[in-house]
């Protein structure tokens, strides 16, 4: 610590000379004309002598992050976005007052930088600085051995540090942004309708889930951050705006883990006058989609290591059509059973406890098969495979599949062994509704946080009528997880939530 205040104290004298010199330390406007890899992709391949018979200047800006000096000249790296490329700084060039000012720069330091490009002996392509301008004085230094920071703590504390330190991990979220936007474009071009919802909600509804509380002065009320958007986006249904969708965070007062984080990013759309088997091929399509917007038109593969501590990698596919099986069905070829067997609640006990799956005690029939598709299904799930027929019980919000009341017009999609959308055919029968939400509160009397609340406006603005819907959430985290081959959530949020520093 003695040694990081003596560097940062060195800086902060150097701030008294560079006035002295007439520079601002941190200085204003700049303009750009070229960005690192633009003129890596554009002159990359280009020979010493054709840069020499046909120059060309550069003008860039960037963090310095290498700094060799030789006496008279100097050697950076300057790093920009997610490229970086190196600059020649020669006091014959930049001349006294130009060169006063290479003297005093620092790794970290934001410069912008003018002149011709050539090739050092080495061969490297470089830009031969005739104008310098400072842009801003790092007053800290970077952390120590901060090339390829690699402490998962420090990186996520200090996100700044390591999108400077590892550029791989700014291409992440740069391949994010891709992701979403995507996204965007494909749902517009299908229809539908960008919208916003609250974000604070009188009464928690739209999944099964705890929520934050927090209070309104103003109204002297306690408003809930919302763990889904579901039940507003509804509502515009019910108004008549026929394909809506949103991308937005959900709060969830839950445990963190590789694949939870309490603030995530959901895609929720819903589509009039369909059902849940039109979502089927609407997913496969924009997921196709997704897929090539991020490794290339035509990629049908993608790599993926499925654990942080093993080097395994596995190949999935996402050539259509995907793999398609009921809930039911899913749990019995697990567990090599027949249908008599699969439908009989003591066969299903009875493996609930050889699997070891967690039991409180007078769980239902569909209760102790969740248990089991959890634990024994939901890892195997490698591949693109829609699990159908969700039972009832589980599903509060899902319209009763025609054939069978336990069960709902319901898909999920598991890729990778994790759950990726949830998509149903929605519940527009009031009456049904209200029974659903007294079963949720039932349960919340009985001690489950997680159950949800009976939302009257919800039910008045169903009584209006909604039309026959379809709907569908998928997570973007574990969707760019996926398309950049990231074992964490937190490697594909910016500032993921994470303990109190001591």
């Amino acid at each position: 610590m003695e040694d990081l205040n003596d560097q940062i104290q060195q800086r902060i004298k150097k701030l008294d000379l560079l006035r002295g010199l007439g520079i601002n330390p941190f200085g204003g406007r700049f303009e750009t004309k070229d960005r690192a890899g633009d003129l890596i992709a554009a002159h990359g391949a280009r020979t010493k002598e054709s840069l020499e018979q046909n120059p060309v200047f550069a003008t860039l800006a960037g963090r310095i992050t290498a700094l060799r000096r030789f006496g008279k000249a100097a050697f950076a790296s300057v790093q920009d976005g997610v490229d970086s490329i190196q600059v020649y700084l020669k006091k014959d060039v930049l001349g006294e007052q130009g060169f006063a000012l290479a003297e005093l720069l620092d790794i970290g330091d934001w410069i912008g930088a003018s002149g011709p490009l050539f090739r050092t002996k080495t061969n490297e392509l470089t830009v031969e600085v005739k104008q310098l301008t400072l842009l801003c004085k790092a007053l800290r230094p970077l952390p120590e051995k901060w090339h390829g920071l690699t402490d998962v703590e420090t990186r996520y504390r200090q996100r700044a540090v390591d999108l400077v330190a590892n550029p791989d991990v700014k291409r992440i979220f740069v391949t994010r942004s891709k992701i979403v936007q995507a996204v965007r474009t494909f749902l517009v071009g299908k229809g539908f309708l960008e919208v916003e919802t609250p974000m604070m909600h009188p009464i928690p509804g739209g999944a099964t889930a705890r929520p934050f509380v927090t209070h309104h002065n103003a109204l002297d009320t306690d408003l809930y951050l919302r763990v889904a958007p579901e039940l507003y986006l509804k509502r515009l249904i019910v108004g008549g705006m026929n394909r809506v969708f949103e991308i937005n965070r959900n709060f969830r007062n839950e445990g963190i883990s590789t694949i939870h984080n309490p603030e995530f990013t959901m895609l929720e759309f819903y589509m009039a006058y369909a059902d849940y088997r039109d979502l089927l091929d609407l997913t496969e399509e924009l997921i196709v989609e997704l897929v090539e917007a991020v490794h290339g038109k035509g990629a049908q593969a993608v790599p993926y290591r499925p654990h942080a501590n093993k080097d395994e990698t596995i190949t999935i596919s996402f050539a259509r059509p995907w793999t398609r099986m009921t809930y039911r069905d899913a749990v019995a070829g697990r567990l090599g059973a027949s249908v008599q067997e699969i439908a009989d609640p003591a066969y299903v006990l009875a493996q609930a406890r050889k699997h070891r799956c967690e039991l409180m005690g007078g769980e239902s029939y569909w209760g102790l098969l969740t248990l089991l598709f959890e634990q024994t299904v939901e890892p195997t799930l490698i591949q693109p495979t829609f699990i159908t027929d969700f039972p009832v019980e589980t599903s509060p919000l899902a319209k009763r599949k025609a054939s069978d009341p336990d069960l709902t017009d319901r898909f999920e999609l598991y890729i990778a062994g994790r759950e990726i959308a949830n998509a149903f055919s929605e519940l527009n029968d009031p009456l049904d509704q209200r029974r659903r939400f007294e079963a949720q509160m039932a349960e919340r009397a009985k001690g489950d946080l997680e159950a949800q609340h009976l939302d009257e406006d919800f039910l008045r603005a169903l009584e209006h009528g909604m039309p026959p819907t379809a709907g569908e959430g998928i997570g973007i985290d574990r969707l760019v997880m996926l398309l950049t081959n990231q074992t964490s959530i937190r490697d594909v949020i910016l500032f993921p939530q994470l303990r109190p520093e001591k």
